[in-house]
C-alpha cells in the first residue's frame, strides 16, 4: 500500500506528471553493449521504459543487466539487449519496432504501458500499441513475454482495472508469458528495494525483478 502512497505523492507534485522521470534524466540507461560479430548467441531483447533502462542506478544495475548475470550463472548461452528508453510510452515503443525487430531477437520482453497510465492516456490506445508491437515482435520470430504493471488508487478503480486488464486480455488472447505485475517482488512494507520516488527499483531491488523474470522466461530458453 505503501507503494501507492509513495507513487500518488510523486504524481501530485508533478514528479511524474510528463512521465517516470525528468527530462534532464531521460536517457537510455545500461544498455547492453553492440553484439560482435562472432556472438552467435540467441538474442533476449528487453524492450521498456524506465523500469529496464535502470533509471536512478549505476551502469550494470539495471535489471536487464542482473538477468544477463543469471543467465550466465545457470549455463544458458543468451545475450540480454536492453533497449530501455526511459519515459518512453507504447506509443514511443511503435515508433521504434522496426530497430528492435532488426535484432531478430528470439525472446522479448515487452514492458511498456506505465507511462501510459500515468498519462491517464486512452486505454483503447495503449492496447492497440501493445497488440502492435506484440505482431511485429512475433512476425520477426521471437517469443514475447508481456511485462504488466498496476497504478496508483488515485486514477480510480475502473481506470486501473481496465489497465490492468489490457495486459491479462492480451496474455490470454495471443498465448503469450505474463508478468502480471513487474515490481510485484520487490513491493513490501519498508520500500527498501525501491528508490526514494517509490517508482524505481534499486540496484538490489533490480536484482530482484531480474530473478521475477529469469522463472518467466525459463521455460523459453531451451
Amino acid at each position: 500500500m505503501r507503494y501507492f502512497l509513495l507513487l500518488g505523492l510523486a504524481l501530485s507534485t508533478g514528479a511524474c506528471s510528463h512521465s517516470h522521470e525528468s527530462n534532464d534524466e531521460s536517457r537510455t540507461a545500461s544498455s547492453a553493449p553492440p553484439l560482435a560479430v562472432s556472438d552467435s548467441r540467441k538474442i533476449l531483447a528487453v524492450f521498456g521504459d524506465s523500469i529496464s533502462a535502470g533509471f536512478g542506478l549505476a551502469n550494470g544495475q539495471s535489471y536487464p543487466d542482473y538477468l544477463q548475470k543469471k543467465l550466465d550463472a545457470e549455463g544458458y548461452s543468451w545475450h540480454v539487449v536492453n533497449l530501455g528508453i526511459s519515459g518512453d510510452t507504447t506509443e514511443g515503443g511503435v515508433s521504434r519496432i522496426e530497430s528492435a525487430t532488426s535484432l531478430k531477437p528470439a525472446i522479448v520482453i515487452l514492458e511498456l504501458g506505465g507511462n501510459d497510465g500515468l498519462r491517464g492516456l486512452p486505454l483503447a490506445s495503449t492496447r492497440s500499441n501493445l497488440e502492435q508491437m506484440i505482431a511485429a515482435f512475433r512476425k520477426a520470430g521471437a517469443q514475447v513475454v508481456l511485462a504488466g504493471m498496476t497504478l496508483p488508487p488515485n486514477y480510480g478503480a475502473e481506470y486501473i482495472h481496465g489497465f490492468e486488464n489490457i495486459y491479462k486480455d492480451l496474455a490470454a488472447e495471443h498465448k503469450l508469458t505474463l508478468i502480471p505485475f513487474l515490481l510485484s517482488d520487490i513491493v513490501t512494507k519498508d520500500m527498501r528495494y525501491l528508490q526514494p520516488d517509490g517508482i524505481h527499483p534499486t540496484a538490489p531491488g533490480s536484482e530482484i525483478i531480474a530473478g521475477t523474470v529469469f522463472r518467466a522466461v525459463k521455460p523459453l530458453l531451451n
